[in-house]
């Protein structure tokens, strides 16, 4: 074993033992965007996305924006209470709002308001996304449903009666049973694709020119800062993300620029041992997961 692979084991083997120690299980994919440099953490097995699904239906809009198929600045009214359930975002607006697809985008990815996020996705279709996955060769990629449909499969599963009570009540076996939890059933991914995804991305391979510099523009609107951003505090450093969460699931994807031209992309997908919902050393995992990468990528 050479030097670098045998670093790159111990580095691989830190990021497992920190996933222990937190109570989660990790998938992940580090690699250099002008480079073929990379790390990886079982990078090839499907994990379901989670909100990380609205990078390709943003990569999709801006496609059909640069193509003349969608104007980004047409204005469309939501009707305040009538979208899809979200914690954030329009679903907790009190009056009527006129907004563009452009802004939409926005919202989707830097709130990840699902919304928004619906209100794409029937404008530019699911056929459309599935399309553009496949021109791009993500094989293990998918995004069969909008948000609602992925929370209608949590409805039906729960027997057709899913309110607080009884969704905070169900068991880390049932949960598992969900469809929402299941890669075959759900919007999926892998790590491995969604770093080749973002390296098109920041590339100009993924879409036109135009089409690239609107995603990474939304994707440096994202707000969270307790995932992927808290492993990154030097100066200069920018971070742009997409971050996914469901019962159990915690996730992010993104690039790190740093002031030096370096940029790497990276995706962190876990999976809880248990059903806590405040778990905050979990949402930290994933930054340190992500700069201990990206250090070794470095080195």
């Amino acid at each position: 074993m050479t030097n670098g692979a045998q670093m790159a084991t111990e580095v691989v083997r830190e990021i497992r033992s920190r996933a222990e120690e937190v109570g989660v299980r990790v998938w992940l994919h580090a690699v250099e965007v002008d480079g073929t440099r990379e790390l990886a953490v079982d990078a090839d097995d499907p994990v379901p996305s989670a909100s990380v699904f609205k990078v390709p239906v943003a990569v999709e809009l801006a496609r059909q924006g640069a193509a003349g198929e969608v104007d980004l600045g047409e204005r469309i009214t939501y009707v305040a209470g009538t979208g899809t359930m979200s914690p954030f975002g329009l679903a907790t607006y009190r009056h009527d709002v006129t907004i563009s697809w452009h802004d939409l985008a926005i919202l989707m990815i830097g709130i990840s308001d699902n919304v928004a996020t619906d209100l794409v996705v029937d404008r530019i279709g699911l056929p459309s996304i599935a399309r553009l996955l496949a021109e791009l060769g993500l094989k293990h990629t998918a995004v069969p449903f909008h948000c609602d449909g992925l929370f209608q499969t949590m409805i039906e599963d729960a027997g057709g009666d899913l309110d607080d009570e009884r969704f905070f009540s169900l068991t880390r076996e049932e949960l598992l049973k969900m469809r929402i939890l299941q890669p075959a059933e759900t919007c999926r991914t892998t790590a491995e694709e969604s770093t080749r995804l973002l390296g098109m991305v920041w590339r100009d391979e993924a879409a036109p020119a135009q089409a690239c510099a609107d995603v990474r523009n939304w994707l440096g609107h994202q707000v969270w800062p307790h995932r992927l951003r808290s492993g990154f505090h030097q100066e200069g450093i920018r971070v742009f993300g997409k971050t996914g969460t469901l019962p159990m699931v915690r996730n992010e994807i993104g690039v790190v620029e740093y002031p030096d031209g370096g940029r790497y992309a990276v995706a962190v997908f876990t999976q809880a041992h248990d059903t806590r919902a405040q778990a905050p050393e979990r949402d930290g995992f994933i930054g340190f997961a992500a700069a201990r990468a990206i250090e070794w990528l470095r080195s």
